[in-house]
């Protein structure tokens, strides 16, 4: 069998987990090969997006409704009534920018929120949740999701074969195939910032959050054959009726709601609560309502504002801050890594990504540097004697307590994949489920058999039910 090398040919002994600081620690920047894995990820297209490549935009508001200010000092959530200016952009996740927006898939569900401290970016899905937890998963996953490396055609085969010997999956796999993985259009979806993140307060306390954005205008789906119907009359189904609703004044809203977890309760939780394929439990957890976001203007040029539109979860601001969530620390690299290749070094002074408030730093040269957003070309480097931009210690974050050994900690054997996905299944009815079962079976046409039992096993654990059911439905 041959081995496993980096692109210098060095021996790799672990493809699966990532090098942490503790079983629940952050991610090691000295893990070479998961920075070169996503480095070269971000390189595989030019200069199509390689995820979430079809998408349409608008601008709109967040207004803060209720107080959360004991949580963050974030400017944002300053006060009741406060407005904020913000940019969303949907999307498909796997079709190219020529997909239908009529297919079954993870609808993208990213927001730019321009505030008095900074663009504050949260990139998240439809779904609360995501096919793996750890990084070094990610380029092997999404390449699952492209096309056939011999064929150029899509296949199912390569989704099911990594779906089904990476049980993490079948959360996320189970939404995807159920109602809500299909839904009408961009309006009636629910979104989700999906990974952990952290609130700092006034006091410097640290609090966990996730965030959720639920649509005021209801969930609406179809079904494969409905859909099917839509493609044959529109490809752009869900782009134009976003516009459309927008242009005549029917403005689409959400309710931002968040959870909130402190430290100690992290210690002890059942899960790792920074596990991207789980969820907090509602009533552990109460959602604590925050504002309205309102879409209320189309983007004047597609090209400017929604193509070249670029998020990334290292846009924070003070009050606002990243977790130990391993896929979190990754896109916070691979994010902008990627953007820096496809749009440009400077791509953050383009006007739909530049901050409302003065950008200073030292990152002079490179490709798009305009004159007009840069400082004076006096001095390139820092500490200077020149009264250059200096950093202020009152953005400090409070410090991280972490603790075990550095090394790759592998819990497939001891971590219970199967316990949500199987909640999320007995709160389906059985229209719900019979619905699950077909789209499973449906997305199953030629894959080998092997690759089938070993999903149809997983299923098992889950429910026997979800199994049985399944099994009946692929005849």
């Amino acid at each position: 069998m041959k081995k496993l090398t980096s692109t210098a040919g060095n021996p790799i002994g672990s493809n699966q987990d990532s090098l942490t600081a503790g079983e629940r620690g952050p991610v090691l920047m000295q893990d070479y090969y998961l920075i070169e894995k996503l480095a070269h990820q971000n390189r595989e297209r030019i200069p199509e997006r390689v995820v979430h490549a079809k998408g349409s935009g608008a601008h709109g508001v967040l207004t803060i409704t209720h107080d959360i200010s004991k949580y963050t000092k974030a400017d944002i959530f300053s006060k009741v009534g406060k407005k904020t200016p913000m940019f969303i952009r949907f999307s498909t996740v796997a079709g190219e920018k020529g997909a239908a927006d009529a297919e079954r898939d993870v609808r993208g569900f990213a927001l730019k929120f321009y505030t008095q401290e900074g663009s504050w970016d949260l990139v998240g899905n439809n779904t609360p949740v995501f096919f793996i937890a750890d990084p070094y998963k990610f380029p092997d996953f999404i390449h699952t999701q492209k096309r056939d490396p011999k064929t150029n055609m899509r296949w199912s085969t390569g989704m099911w074969d990594f779906w089904s010997l990476t049980p993490e999956s079948l959360h996320q796999t189970t939404i995807l195939f159920s109602d809500r993985g299909l839904p009408t259009n961009f309006r009636h979806i629910n979104g989700y910032g999906s990974h952990t993140y952290s609130f700092i307060n006034k006091d410097n306390e640290r609090f966990w959050v996730k965030f959720h954005f639920k649509t005021n205008q209801g969930i609406e789906t179809m079904t494969n054959a409905e859909a099917a119907e839509v493609i044959g009359k529109d490809r752009e189904s869900s782009q134009r009726d976003l516009y459309e609703s927008i242009e005549k004044g029917d403005f689409p809203s959400w309710s931002m709601e968040i959870q909130i977890m402190t430290e100690e309760q992290a210690k002890t939780h059942r899960d790792n609560p920074f596990d991207l394929t789980k969820v907090w439990k509602h009533d552990e957890y109460p959602m604590i309502k925050v504002g309205t976001l309102e879409l209320n203007r189309n983007p004047n040029n597609y090209f400017n504002e929604v193509e070249q539109a670029s998020f990334s979860p290292s846009n924070i601001v003070p009050g606002i801050g990243l977790s130990p969530d391993k896929m979190l620390q990754a896109r916070a690299f691979s994010y902008p890594d990627a953007h820096r290749y496809r749009v440009g070094t400077h791509y953050e002074s383009l006007p739909i990504n530049r901050p409302l408030n003065e950008v200073a730093n030292y990152h002079a040269d490179g490709s798009m540097n305009h004159a007009d957003i840069t400082q004076k070309a006096e001095v390139n480097y820092e500490p200077n004697s020149f009264g250059g931009p200096v950093e202020d210690t009152k953005y400090n974050e409070p410090s991280l307590e972490i603790e075990g050994d550095v090394d790759r900690y592998d819990r497939t054997e001891d971590n219970d994949h199967y316990s949500q996905p199987r909640d999320l299944f007995n709160l389906m009815n059985d229209d719900q489920k019979a619905q699950l079962f077909s789209n499973i079976a449906e997305a199953m046409q030629g894959v080998p058999e092997k690759i089938v039992q070993r999903q149809l096993a997983l299923y098992e654990l889950v429910s026997p039910e979800y199994a049985s059911g399944v099994r009946k439905a692929l005849g």
